[in-house]
């Protein structure tokens, strides 16, 4: 009994060690590259180009805060694939509001392995419609071995 024991040990201890560093593998990714947050930029091919995503991940959104010059823009988590294809936002959650996107950028970490649904829902939708402002993302689960 003790013999197994100590074989566990190191084991136990192997297994902690490579979900720490598992864990601390995350990245951190701005959503468009240099190109940030904004209409007319296709984010479901980016994400295609800047995939896959891992549990843990963090997804920075920046964009200017609405003014004369600025459009305004948002982000949303759509509850699933429909409200996703048909930019319907009537069930959706606001994540970051026009304001938020300034600086530093609003930051979504994807901590479940579920799809994630993103859009913005400015301008009635259209955004998300015509201006291609959308994307989602289904985080895999990181190996630490």
């Amino acid at each position: 009994m003790k013999r197994s024991i100590s074989f566990a040990v190191p084991g136990l201890i192997f297994l902690l060690t490579a979900c720490m560093l598992a864990v601390g593998e995350a990245d951190t990714i701005v959503v468009g590259g240099s190109q940030h947050w904004h209409s007319g930029f296709n984010y479901t091919y980016w994400s295609i180009l800047n995939g896959p995503f891992f549990i843990n991940d963090k997804l920075v959104f920046k964009y200017n805060p609405p003014s004369k010059t600025n459009r305004r823009y948002s982000v949303y988590l759509l509850p699933n694939l429909w409200s996703f294809i048909t930019c319907d936002f009537s069930n959706a959650k606001l994540l970051a509001n026009p304001q938020h996107g300034g600086g530093k950028g609003f930051v979504f970490e994807l901590t479940n392995w579920r799809p994630h649904y993103f859009a913005s829902g400015e301008e009635n939708g259209l955004q998300c419609e015509h201006g291609q402002m959308k994307f989602f993302a289904v985080p895999l689960p990181r190996s630490g071995f």
